[in-house]
């Protein structure tokens, strides 16, 4: 079920303390986008959303290339974001531009056969693409670095991988979901008692109050103060969930690829113990 990977993952976070590095930096981002979304508004901070994410995949993608080595530095895994980053970016950009036109195509198919397409059958309906894209195309990133392949190579050896191990991958999933369940509901519990004397109120409200309740009136109800421990548990949150599933994903594709799932190319090779896949 990827227990064993996760316990490598786990090992290697231990063994190379740079692998926390993107989990500290995209925390701090998320805590600044926080606070500048609570001073400044969502037209400032969404455009901040982009940058962050950005500089995210650029360290992310450095630490799949410390994981690959072996070992790491700050140097090593800025130099591997380098070079690895369009490999990784381009694909994803291809992602989700296919994903957006296939949402916009049938919802137009829909409202010229007359069924009206208003914004929650659009969020359903987008939600029954989302999952099996994201379920095939998960280890797009892991195989454009592990194996150095371009766009449509490295999209194309994701859906193989999974296709040819759809239940272990599942498996991956389930345990990756209670990763981040656990670390979200630890933090909230965390949260919740920090704020306990400003979030009393709503112990009262009765079932119409409580659907009625609005996020900028949460805002107003915590303060500055809960704004500042939101960012907080936020920076932490990033911390440790981001370094975890990233390294435990490369550790999980590296276990794929050493099942004998053939790389499709037109060229013969083998992979290192490392899971480098090297051309003859």
């Amino acid at each position: 079920m990827g227990v064993s990977e996760l316990k490598e993952a786990l090992g290697m976070l231990r063994s190379i303390p740079a692998l926390w590095i993107p989990g500290l930096v995209t925390g701090l981002l998320a805590a600044g986008i926080w606070m500048i979304y609570n001073n400044e508004g969502s037209f400032f901070a969404s455009r901040f959303i982009l940058i962050c994410s950005l500089i995210s995949i650029f360290l992310i993608t450095g630490s799949y290339v410390a994981i690959m080595n072996g070992s790491g530095n700050i140097r090593e895994l800025v130099s591997g974001g380098i070079q690895y980053y369009f490999r990784v970016l381009l694909p994803l950009l291809l992602i989700i531009f296919c994903t957006l036109i296939l949402v916009s195509l049938v919802a137009i198919t829909f409202s010229f056969g007359g069924i009206p397409v208003n914004q929650e059958f659009v969020a359903i309906f987008s939600l029954f693409i989302l999952v099996p894209v994201i379920f095939y195309t998960i280890f797009f990133d892991t195989a454009a670095v592990f194996e150095n392949l371009r766009v449509f190579d490295a999209i194309r050896r994701s859906i193989e991988l999974v296709t040819a191990r759809s239940g272990r991958v599942l498996g991956f999933f389930i345990l990756s979901t209670a990763v981040c369940f656990a670390i979200t509901f630890s933090l909230m519990i965390v949260w919740e008692a920090a704020l306990y004397e400003k979030l009393e109120p709503l112990t009262h409200f009765n079932e119409t109050q409580i659907a009625a309740f609005t996020p900028e009136q949460l805002a107003g109800m915590i303060g500055a103060e809960g704004t500042v421990i939101t960012a907080v548990c936020l920076f932490f949150g990033f911390l440790v969930l981001l370094p975890i599933l990233t390294t435990y994903k490369a550790c999980f594709f590296r276990s794929l690829t050493r099942e004998s799932v053939p790389v499709s190319q037109d060229t013969t090779g083998e992979f290192d113990s490392k899971g480098r896949w090297y051309k003859y």
